[in-house]
């Protein structure tokens, strides 16, 4: 049996890997805070929305959850499940924002939605579900503070990407 595949499906696989290697780059990398990592990987998506569509980028960006959590050792884990709520709050924000009016609402501004969608959806499952307690709420200034640097800077390179990399005539 043979598995044919298309070109769509080439560049998603390609995207993604870049997207999984990005993330297993920052697993690396030591965070300022638990919970705190820039989301390199969130500018291939990013990336991907512009130039492609949504569909496209939530493909990529579902991957790559899916990918590195099993890379990492930590499917079905509390890290797992907390990098999919944050991947899918994220998703579901670009999906609306995206009709957003473009000359307002470019790459930066877009990132910077995304990033506290991604925290936002992340703190909503510690609080539901591993850390119940009212005292998680003196943390969330600081994570919508890391939110807000990491998606300005990350929306700062994704502008700086699509303007290196225009998108090819239909």
């Amino acid at each position: 049996m043979q598995i044919n595949t298309t070109l769509d499906d080439h560049r998603v696989a390609k995207l993604a890997a870049l997207a999984i290697g990005l993330h297993l780059l920052e697993s690396i990398m030591p965070s300022p805070l638990p919970g705190v990592k820039p989301g390199i990987a969130n500018i291939v998506t990013l990336f991907v929305l512009y130039r492609f569509d949504f569909a496209t980028a939530a493909w990529v960006s579902l991957l790559r959850v899916f990918a590195t959590s099993l890379l990492l050792g930590n499917f079905l884990s509390p890290t797992f499940a907390l990098s999919l709520g944050g991947a899918i709050m994220s998703l579901g924000v670009l999906g609306l924002a995206q009709y957003l009016p473009r000359p307002y609402f470019g790459p930066v501004s877009l990132s910077i939605l995304a990033a506290f969608a991604h925290m936002i959806g992340q703190l909503m499952l510690v609080r539901l579900w591993l850390i119940p307690h009212a005292g998680l709420a003196y943390l969330v200034p600081l994570f919508m503070a890391a939110a807000l640097l990491f998606g300005l800077i990350n929306g700062i390179v994704t502008s700086h990407l699509l303007a290196a990399y225009p998108k090819p005539a239909d």
